[in-house]
């Protein structure tokens, strides 16, 4: 089985390789913007015709999409996340109409969420930000596309290998910096918002599952950790697992993270379609995937599935 992974050296991406490789069988090809891709492929600026040649020259039976942009102005994040997939999209049914399609979409297109309720793929979209419109965009892409397609919804990652652009990878980098010192101080924002926190190894044992199910799969699945954690409790955990003698101290007006924090206070992903379409669900704690964090942080590995 050929399968062309996108994006293969980002953080969701490598982890997903790492689990295909383990395929009895599977060739796994890279493709992206690194010199270590097999296949040159820049969804952001690709044109559909060169796209589509490239895409037969591979002949994917699977494509599985972790390509996308977390941060940046508007401009940048329609071109990663909205036109990316749509001319992904446009390509595949040229030159490779009989592969399936796995999109890496995010929870962050849901919007708003009501407490103690889990939002179902059949729940209303509404994204407060660009970052959730633009990967809006993509998934409406995927799904219109007629193509064997399913787009994973995934929660918020953590685990080995996070990102300092993200939450989770910024405040292992913090406390790595700050170390035993009984006078640090982590001055942060708002850390009161509920999140769905899913290990990111958790994620690419679901993009494995999506590749091999057979037959059609529901258009959109989500993949979350199926419960809302307090910001505040990962922040708390993962200084426990760094052996954080200082002190954590919040602003609720101190960063732009605030502010979206404010205006999506509760996330949490209903998990069931995944796993009757799948059989997937989490196995990893959210415990698990800080120590994970920590380690990786520290050099220690962390990073097996």
């Amino acid at each position: 089985m050929r399968i062309l992974v996108l994006g293969f050296t980002g953080y969701l991406g490598a982890h997903v390789v790492e689990r295909l490789r383990a395929l009895p069988g599977a060739l796994v090809l890279g493709g992206g913007r690194s010199p270590a891709a097999e296949y040159g492929i820049d969804l952001a600026s690709a044109r559909r015709e060169q796209l589509a040649k490239t895409l037969a020259s591979a002949a994917p039976d699977a494509v599985v999409n972790c390509a996308g942009a977390t941060g940046g102005d508007a401009v940048t994040l329609a071109e990663v996340n909205a036109r990316g997939p749509a001319v992904l999209c446009a390509a595949l049914r040229e030159a490779a109409p009989a592969a399936r399609l796995v999109h890496l979409g995010s929870a962050a297109e849901y919007g708003p969420g009501t407490p103690d309720t889990r939002v179902t793929e059949s729940a209303a979209t509404c994204p407060v930000g660009p970052y959730g419109a633009t990967k809006l965009a993509g998934t409406v892409a995927v799904t219109a596309s007629g193509l064997d397609a399913v787009v994973l919804r995934v929660g918020n990652p953590v685990g080995p290998g996070a990102p300092p652009t993200g939450l989770p990878g910024r405040i292992a980098g913090l406390l790595r910096a700050a170390g035993p010192d009984p006078d640090a101080v982590l001055r942060l924002g708002d850390l009161s918002a509920y999140r769905d926190f899913v290990d990111v190894r958790d994620v690419a044992r679901a993009a494995e599952l999506a590749v091999t199910a057979p037959g059609p799969l529901s258009p959109v699945l989500n993949i979350g950790g199926g419960g809302a954690v307090p910001v505040r409790d990962l922040v708390r955990g993962l200084a426990d697992k760094a052996g954080f003698r200082g002190r954590i101290e919040e602003n609720a007006t101190d960063s732009a993270s605030s502010i979206r924090s404010a205006q999506v206070s509760w996330q949490c992903s209903d998990i069931t379609a995944a796993e009757a379409a799948l059989g997937w669900r989490p196995a990893h704690t959210l415990d698990e995937a800080l120590a994970a964090l920590w380690a990786d942080t520290l050099g220690e590995g962390g990073r097996t599935p």
